[in-house]
């Protein structure tokens, strides 16, 4: 099956900040969360995606085409949420959507109209006027309102508070009950990838750390704990990042079952979060 996004050896150069050689694939109707700390390059791959910016190498095809020669259909397939949206400020939501509908063919009024309702949003407010929760509401109720078959999504959950994030979370996995929806979510916020991402993909100053399916990543890092004497130049190898603590030390490894074998019952390995992942994999090489 055509994978909706192949990524192949991506790079970007911007002034000290260099993305390179990223590649990765979301296969249809799975959830792909794109983790990393601010700066990682997250939202440099989604504007390249949305080709909003140039690549200076490596290739991206989405739904099995190139944006220089199908930019026009591969875009009407996309509901895409920013990090920050901007609308015409002198607007209210029933003016904006008049203006952005007839941009879709696929536009559902019904869905567009039974979203505003669920998620308490004014017609006839100006947008100018919106808090930071209301302007991400409705930037969202537009993109699942003209049938998109990929959502990407830019930090959507960063700001809101608890309630709606979980009602987000919500109206995604539903989105998903149609086996050819796709969506790319890229959040800072690691809980919410844990209850609804189907694949990782981890960026690290602009370099790929990984790109797999969330339950082998779950399978395959842990964190062992032990004394600080195991320590040794060839045992930091299976270390990602260490953290030392008054009781001895704590790091990340990549490979459970190597850490398992050359460490045996000398310490303890216990499963890692994807918070934790992302914390101590970020501070490889340095003690925290």
């Amino acid at each position: 099956m055509q994978p909706v996004i192949e990524v192949r050896n991506l790079s970007k150069q911007y002034g000290d900040f260099a993305l390179r050689d990223v590649s990765f694939e979301l296969p249809e109707g799975y959830v792909m969360g794109l983790i990393g700390p601010n700066g990682a390059g997250k939202t440099t791959i989604i504007k390249l995606l949305m080709n909003l910016i140039r690549s200076d190498g490596g290739s991206i095809r989405l739904f099995g085409k190139q944006h220089e020669n199908d930019s026009v259909a591969i875009k009407s397939r996309i509901g895409f949420v920013y990090d920050n949206p901007n609308y015409y400020d002198h607007l209210n939501l029933k003016q904006f959507r008049n203006l952005i509908a007839p941009f879709y063919s696929g536009w559902d009024e019904g869905m567009f109209q039974d979203l505003v309702g669920r998620f308490g949003l004014p017609l006839r407010k100006r947008m100018s006027k919106f808090s930071r929760g209301m302007t991400m509401k409705a930037a969202i109720a537009v993109a699942l309102s003209h049938g998109a078959d990929l959502i990407i999504m830019d930090e959507p959950t960063s700001g809101l508070d608890p309630v709606f994030r979980r009602e987000l979370l919500d109206l995604l996995y539903s989105v998903l009950q149609n086996e050819k929806k796709s969506i790319l979510f890229s959040t800072h916020i690691t809980s919410d990838l844990e209850k609804i991402a189907d694949y990782l993909t981890f960026i690290l100053d602009g370099e790929l750390v990984f790109s797999d399916a969330k339950d082998s990543i779950c399978e395959r890092y842990g964190i062992v704990k032990g004394d600080p004497g195991l320590l040794t130049p060839e045992n930091r190898s299976l270390f990602s990042g260490v953290r030392k603590t008054a009781f001895g030390f704590e790091a990340l490894t990549a490979d459970i079952e190597a850490a398992d074998r050359q460490l045996g019952s000398g310490v303890l390995i216990e499963k890692a979060s994807l918070e934790e992942i992302m914390v101590l994999a970020a501070s490889e090489g340095n003690d925290v």
